[in-house]
Order: structure tokens, then sequence, then C-alpha cells
């Protein structure tokens, strides 16, 4: 049972409060200017873009509490490493020439580079590529919990705290609420970490009551299954939150340290959180619901006010990728879908376009969120049939030397998709098989590769390359 003080309340409602606060007041200079309202006017300084890239990093704070409880250290070896690797190749590889390209979006990249029709097809996976739908729920769940809520309601709290401030002040708002979130995550688990030491010990602790398979990084699994988290790991080059970020920067060098710099202080966050992790596993060994384990744990080891920080950093992981995510959403089905299909493309209704898709997309979330209630689920099928689609086709748009025809392009898509589907729904017959260990994205990445590999090679020989 978990029971908060009327301080550890105060300083949530504190926090939810400040939060609001800083998301309405962030104004933009001109709202029917898309720039303006969608990227905040291009001008983001090395600082900003650091924090809310961040802070916007993670959101499935609960989901690396439970895999640490789970695993241990195999939880920064396959949630962080990869990760780590594939930004800093973003940064050096792609990240000034996704800002001279003075686009907004994945889709208007493809669109550039494919034709209008893998624009299109692009926006929608795109659109559900970014469903803020299993942060939401996190959201939901940790609110239903704390003031003994229905869920519905607690998802609908949820979405307001995260986008209500989004229609007015765009992506400033995201920005700028991003900047207050990052200082509360590191804030409240810093004072985790140190607050465990005080009370339980360091290493020898740790050594003492956690299983040896919890502090290696191996973590006695498979070298197949470490391959498959690296592999997954590639969404690195198709997150969208990457690209809007870069199209943001004021320049192509602020988008390229920004992400070194940035991957300097995930590196310290997922210390802090692997370590909360490994003490909530060492002074909790047998939980029911290890995704609960770090409420529990503060339950167990934090006195009033403690608590309450604590709450507040976990809200402020998981609403800085929220917001952000909605947002996303919002813009994607503004700019790339309903602008790009309009018959007469007026700039000056992308605004509105965003703000009914923010209606949409918190409709969706809302939904998906209620009905699946499995975080885990909700990511391995927009994982599993969004990324692959695209991934080889981004590479392509920003290396002419990667690049494939408009109509292999649009066949990389659907086969893509249908192999990733397909595979997902045949893979428990093979349950007495290796192939059962195999998944779905990974046969949709295969797939893509190969499609992709094989336009490549025609083309260049076309071209006489």
């Amino acid at each position: 049972m978990i029971s908060f003080s009327t301080l550890d309340l105060s300083i949530i409602f504190i926090f939810f409060a400040i939060l609001l606060a800083i998301g309405f007041l962030s104004k933009n200079e001109n709202e029917k200017d898309s720039n303006e309202f969608l990227l905040s006017g291009r001008k983001m300084g090395l600082l900003l873009f650091i924090f809310t890239n961040v802070s916007t990093w993670y959101g499935g704070i609960l989901g690396i509490g439970e895999f640490t409880y789970r695993y241990g250290i195999l939880s920064w070896v396959t949630q962080g490493l990869p990760y780590y690797i594939f930004a800093v190749v973003f940064a050096f590889f792609f990240a000034k020439k996704v800002r001279s390209s003075s686009l907004f979006s994945i889709p208007d990249k493809l669109e550039q580079t494919y034709g209008k029709e893998v624009g299109i097809v692009s926006s929608v996976l795109v659109f559900v590529l970014v469903s803020p739908a299993p942060y939401l729920l996190m959201v939901g769940n940790l609110i239903s919990m704390i003031f003994d809520i229905n869920l519905f309601y607690g998802l609908l709290i949820g979405l307001c705290l995260s986008g209500i401030y989004l229609i007015k002040g765009g992506y400033k708002s995201d920005v700028y609420t991003d900047v207050f979130q990052f200082f509360i995550m590191f804030g409240g688990f810093i004072i985790a970490v140190v607050v465990s030491y005080q009370n339980y010990g360091g290493g020898e602790f740790l050594v003492k009551n956690l299983p040896a398979s919890h502090l290696q990084f191996s973590g006695n699994v498979s070298i197949v299954y470490l391959i498959v988290w690296f592999l997954i790991a590639l969404w690195t080059f198709a997150d969208p939150g990457f690209h809007q970020r870069c199209y943001a920067a004021k320049d192509g060098n602020t988008a390229k340290w920004g992400i070194i710099i940035s991957v300097l202080l995930w590196a310290l966050f997922d210390f802090l959180t692997t370590a909360t992790g490994l003490y909530a596993r060492a002074t909790q060994p047998d939980l029911a619901q290890p995704l609960l384990s770090f409420p529990l744990f503060a339950e167990k080891t934090f006195n009033s006010g403690i608590k309450g920080l604590f709450y507040a950093a976990m809200f402020a992981t998981i609403l800085s990728t929220l917001n952000s995510f909605l947002f996303l959403s919002a813009s994607t089905f503004g700019r790339d879908f309903v602008y790009k299909l309009s018959t007469k493309r007026d700039e000056n209704k992308i605004t509105l376009y965003t703000r009914a898709g923010l209606l949409l997309a918190s409709i969706v979330s809302v939904l998906m969120a209620f009905y699946v209630q499995s975080v885990v689920t909700i990511w391995y099928l927009i994982g599993s049939v969004c990324i692959p689609p695209i991934i080889f086709l981004i590479f392509g748009g920003y290396y002419d030397k990667l690049k494939v025809s408009k109509q292999t392009a649009i066949h990389e898509i659907w086969i893509s998709v249908v192999s990733s589907i397909g595979w997902y729904f045949i893979k428990d017959s093979f349950a007495d098989s290796w192939l059962y260990e195999i998944e779905p994205m990974i046969v949709g990445l295969a797939t893509a590769g190969i499609v992709h590999a094989v336009g490549v090679i025609s083309r260049n020989k076309k071209s006489g390359r």
C-alpha cells in the first residue's frame, strides 16, 4: 500500500503548477508562422537544445525500473550503450545535414527525396511511431495510484498536464517545460541515490543482496539477445524527435555538439536510474509487480518530502517525453498529412491543422492507453511496424549513394510493414524453434534492408556508378 503525506502531495502539486505556468507563459511571436509554432523559429541555442534533447529522450522510467529489477546492469547495456553509440554516429554524420536541409520533419525529407506518395505514407507511420500512448499510460497509472482514482480519469489529467499548453505555445512551450523538467528529473534521482547510499551502503551492500548476474554486463543472456537490442537501437536514426530538434537548432554545430553533450548527460542519468533500480531489487527481492519497483522502493525508503521529490522526478521524466511526442504527433498530422493533401496549400493554416492534430492525437492516445494498458505491448507493436520501413530511406535521403528509386521506396515500405506484421502473427507457431527468438522488428529490418540494397545496386548500375 502506498501512502502520501501532505508534504509529498504539496510538492507534487507545486511541480504540476509550475509546469503549467511555464507552458502557458511560453508564447510565440507570430502564431501563424509555421517556423515559429512548429520549430520555435529555428533559433534554439546549445543549452536549450541539450536540456530538451536529454529530457525528451527518457520517458519509460517505470520500464527502466522493471528492466533493472529483473536483469540488473544489463539494463544499461541494452537500454543505454547502443543508443549512445548510434546517437554519436547521428551527431557526426546526420545532424548538420538535417539542419542544413531546413525542412520540418522526416516525412518532409522523404517526400523531397522519393516523392509525394512516400511522404504521405511515411507521415502515417511517423504519426503512429510518435504516439504518446505508452507515456500517457504511465502517467495515468501514477496519478491513479496517488489519488486513488479510475485510470481513465488519470489519463485525462495526465493529458492536460502534458498537452493543454501546447495549443497556445506550440514547440516553445514544449521546449521550456522540458528545461524545467530536466532539472527536476536529475535532482530527484540524485537525491534518491544519495539517500539510498546513506540508508543501505554502497557496493558491498549491493554485492551481498543482489544475484551475481545483476552485476554482470552480459547478464547471462545470449549474444543473440544483445545483438537484437543493438539492432532495436537503430531506432535512433528514425527518431522524429532527433530530427525535429536538429531542424529547430540555430545551426548545424549546435545540433551536432548538442547531441554529443547529451550523450554524456544520458550516461549520468542512466547511472542514477540503474543505481536506484539495483537498490530497489536489493531491498525488495520478491516483488510481484517489478514495473512498480520505483514507487514501491520510494515507499519503503524515502521519508516525507523526499518521496514527493522522487515522484515529481518520475513525473518529469515521463511528461517531458509525453508532451514532445504529443506535439510531434500533432505536427505530423497537421503539416505532413492534412496540409500536404490540401488542394490549395496555405501555410497560414498549418498552425490550425496542428491544433486539430493535438485533439486527434490526444483522443487516439487515450483510447490506446485505456484499452491496451500495456506499455511494453504498445512499444513492441509500434517499433516493430513503423521503424523498419523508413530507416534505410532516411539514410538514402541524406546520402545519395544510398538512395533508391521512388518505386523501390514505396515497395520497401509496404514489404517491410507486411513482413513485420505477418511475423508478429505467425511467430508463436515456431515456439519450439530458434526462429522464435527472432523479433518482428528484425524481420522488418531484414526485408527492408534487402529491398533497399537491391534498389541501391540497381540504381547505381543504371547511373554507371
